[in-house]
């Protein structure tokens, strides 16, 4: 660097001093050019680098520093930087540096995933990470709120954020064969999945999140009902042995289906988020509506196994109840152990029976004590229960409630909770009965006397038969002989060539020559009566009585 001198106004008797001033050397222009392009450099490279996360996993498997990618729709939208141990060794932290253009992937409820091959509820997935590797997988969240540190799931989410379709909660008191990934069926077509489960807040249920995609969540109605569709269900009835079963894979992942009643008018699409039961069959779940239930309880003098508590109850062969209790009791009187079932019914279920009937009796189906006193009346009228066989196969047992005029009468009170209904003997029970009885009648028989009575009758039988051998039998085998000989002699007098034969032959020609002249002479008098007065003409033609030919 130099300086340029600067003129200044000597002293009087000095000689003028000249000063340089200070300049910059070309040579360092292009150092200085150098560090500015560097610093811009720089500056660009951390406007467009992206953020860094840290994402927790519970192990490392798949994951490699500078290797694993992240992915985003099978597009790369950043790379693992670091993996390391947590602090207390229980899990592991993997440092992502993420793309400028991914920094979306910071809101909080942003969800990643090591990406591996799979087989679960949804089928076989990852395979494309045999040949490429593992990598991580990512969604983009939704919330406003940013986040640093996100925890990994253990599996791929069965659905991601900006698919199209609703969300719906379903209840049910066991999760059963179901599994996050399980089909959602809708007419046996495929149209959602299981995304979550989790038990009641009390432990005592089971809520399930179900997805259904668009456009058939639409079908989703405020009365569709859901059922479990998971395995085979097995009918045997009247019409023969029925299966049904919503597709194979139900078979190995469970699966729930879900349609409208048809006689439900209601098509108002149901809300994101809406509850509904899950049904544990079809039957069940497209049944009319229950109504109010009414507690009844029965009391048998018998044993009742086979019968299972969810037993169906029927009236007249038409199920409207189920049994929810069976407990043994002890009767201080009788010193016997009868058994009381609970049981609920609703009487809605017999359709236009029960509307009718509350028509003509002018009932108030809220007035309990209305309700007990038509019982009572019932019962009057022989209202009765009885356990009856099912299937013959597994020997299970329902309930049957049934009108029985001959049934003894019963005393019924009115003011008991639960009101009880009477009871008979089940049909077995009855025919056991009936045998016991038939039985005991068989013992009160004079079975020695009567053995008694036989022996001696053998005996005189027994003697009749001999006296026939001594007396009779020699007789019929001469009689025998006799006819026999009878017999011969008349087959010798018949035969071919005998001149009795002949004999016989040549009369009956005679006998027949006979009855046609009097036939004829018959048909003549019948034409000419006068006949028999004036006799015959002389021209009358002569009357042909010769036979016919012999064959």
């Amino acid at each position: 660097m130099q300086s340029s001198a600067t003129d200044k106004s000597p002293a009087p008797g000095q000689a003028p001093i000249k000063t340089r001033r200070f300049s910059v050397s070309l040579v360092w222009i292009v150092p200085i050019v150098a560090v500015l392009v560097g610093i811009s450099l720089v500056v660009h490279n951390l406007m467009q680098e992206g953020p860094s996360i840290t994402i927790t996993f519970k192990t490392g498997s798949g994951l490699t520093a500078n290797k694993t990618e992240v992915k985003y729709r099978n597009v790369v939208i950043g790379e693992v930087t670091d993996v390391e141990l947590s602090g207390d060794q229980k899990s592991v932290i993997a440092t992502i540096k993420l793309a400028k253009q991914a920094e979306t992937f910071t809101r909080e409820d942003s969800q990643f995933w090591v990406v591996r091959p799979r087989i679960g509820a949804g089928g076989v997935s990852g395979i494309d990470t045999l040949l490429s590797g593992d990598y991580i997988g990512a969604d983009i969240g939704q919330s406003n709120s940013r986040s640093r540190h996100f925890k990994g799931l253990e599996n791929p989410p069965p659905i991601t954020y900006g698919e199209p379709g609703k969300r719906f909660n379903l209840h049910t008191d066991d999760l059963g064969s179901l599994d996050i990934g399980s089909p959602v069926y809708y007419r046996k077509i495929p149209v959602g999945q299981v995304v979550a489960y989790a038990l009641d807040a009390d432990g005592k249920g089971v809520n399930i999140e179900v997805f259904i995609h668009a456009p058939n969540d639409a079908y989703v109605t405020q009365n569709t009902r859901f059922w479990n569709a998971s395995g085979v269900d097995v009918n045997v009835g009247a019409n023969g042995f029925a299966v049904k079963t919503e597709s194979l894979s139900t078979l190995l992942v469970g699966g729930i289906a879900f349609r409208a009643p048809e006689y439900s008018p209601n098509d108002v699409a149901a809300a994101e988020e809406a509850r509904f039961d899950l049904f544990d069959d079809q039957q069940t779940a497209l049944a009319p509506p229950a109504g109010k239930a009414q507690y009844l309880v029965l009391r048998f003098d018998q044993a009742l196994r086979g019968l299972k508590v969810g037993a169906p109850v029927e009236f007249l062969g038409i199920e409207f109840g189920r049994v929810v209790g069976i407990n043994l009791d002890y009767d201080e009187k009788k010193r016997s152990f009868p058994v009381n079932v609970g049981i609920l019914i609703y009487p809605q279920r017999l359709g236009q029976a029960h509307v009718k009937m509350l028509k003509v009796l002018n009932h108030n189906p809220d007035d309990e004590a209305a309700a007990v006193r038509l019982i009572g009346t019932f019962i009057d009228n022989g209202l009765r229960a009885q356990a009856r066989n099912g299937n013959l196969l597994t020997g299970q047992l329902y309930i049957s409630l049934d009108f029985y005029p001959k049934a003894e009468k019963v005393v019924f009170d009115p003011t008991a909770r639960p009101p009880s209904i009477p009871t008979i003997p089940g049909s077995l029970e009855q025919l056991q009965e009936k045998l016991q009885a038939m039985v005991d009648k068989i013992n009160k028989l004079p079975v020695e006397r009567i053995a008694g009575n036989l022996d001696s009758n053998l005996v005189e039988l027994r003697k009749g038969l001999t006296q026939f051998n001594a007396k009779t039998l020699p007789g019929v085998s001469t009689t025998l002989a006799d006819v026999s000989k009878t017999l011969q002699s008349a087959t010798s007098t018949l035969a071919e060539d005998s001149p009795q034969r002949e004999q016989l032959t040549q009369t009956l020609d005679e006998l027949g020559r006979m009855s046609r002249s009097l036939r004829e002479l018959s048909d003549y008098l019948g034409r000419h009566p006068e006949s028999l007065i004036r006799g015959r003409p002389d021209n009358a033609a002569p009357l042909d009585l010769k036979a016919p030919p012999r064959n």
